[in-house]
């Protein structure tokens, strides 16, 4: 498969790429209209992870209406650890965000904004938390939001309504920084709309997720894609499709099996 040149739209990738051992780090990013943030954010990639090729930055670009697919293919064309995926039209955050985790390579992969509002900084020590802990994803929670009052405030209520119905305790469902293990994320089936209940589902599969604190950045560039009005009604309507997932995951008290 080709992935700069596929007719294939979101969800019909019928193959991973492979994990060879030669990308240790996968780090996808949907771009939406960030044409200006980009080669800052591979800089900041360079400077996070260093000047080695073990490590790719998947850019998905989600239909950006200005340059970004153009600048995606000119940073791919001077970095080679640079991956670039196009979609066809505007099909929103989780698609992009299953997509870059489909043709991911590594052996662990990372999700990321690329408005630069989270830190790369943050990726390496997240990435020694998950190795040393043993744990199956690691995910961030904003410690000092760069965001105004009424979007911080509406976060935190956001947060603690999902939690209750979704029977869990994760701190910031919509921090975007997270490092996953390869297998768990690539089999975990993706709905619109649920990138923000990743972790939650990755628990209710039984797999370890931790949480731990990152930086976060006021927005320099750019606008942002998302406000308060245009998430909530979406975001409820996702809330109770997990919880409908939760009630009807499938739990087996399966005691012995025997094979030979």
């Amino acid at each position: 498969m080709n992935p700069e040149k596929t007719d294939l739209l979101p969800f019909q990738v019928r193959e991973h790429w492979p994990a060879d051992g030669s990308v240790s780090l996968s780090v996808v990013a949907p771009v939406y209209d960030e044409e200006e943030n980009l080669p800052r954010l591979l800089a900041k990639m360079v400077e996070a992870l260093g000047s080695e090729a073990d490590w790719e930055l998947v850019l998905v670009d989600d239909g950006s209406r200005d340059g970004s697919a153009r600048i995606i293919r000119e940073l791919h064309a001077k970095d080679a650890r640079v991956k670039g995926v196009f979609f066809q039209r505007n099909c929103g955050q989780t698609a992009a965000i299953a997509a870059g985790i489909q043709v991911a390579a590594g052996e662990l992969i990372a999700t990321i904004d690329a408005d630069l509002q989270n830190d790369p900084m943050d990726l390496p020590a997240m990435v020694t938390m998950l190795r040393e802990g043993g744990h199956d994803a690691v995910v961030g929670w904003r410690k000092k939001r760069q965001d105004s009052f009424v979007r911080r405030a509406s976060s935190r209520v956001a947060n603690r309504v999902r939690n209750s119905i979704s029977a869990d305790s994760i701190r910031d469902t919509g921090c975007s920084l997270k490092v996953f293990r390869r297998a768990p994320i690539q089999a975990l089936p993706l709905f619109e709309g649920m990138h923000r209940f990743l972790p939650t589902l990755l628990r209710y599969h039984g797999f370890d997720v931790a949480e731990t604190p990152v930086g976060h950045h006021p927005r320099t560039a750019g606008v942002s894609k998302y406000g308060i009005g245009n998430r909530a009604w979406k975001a409820t309507k996702d809330l109770v499709a997990v919880r409908w997932m939760r009630k009807r995951r499938l739990l087996l008290p399966i005691g012995e099996v025997l094979r030979d």
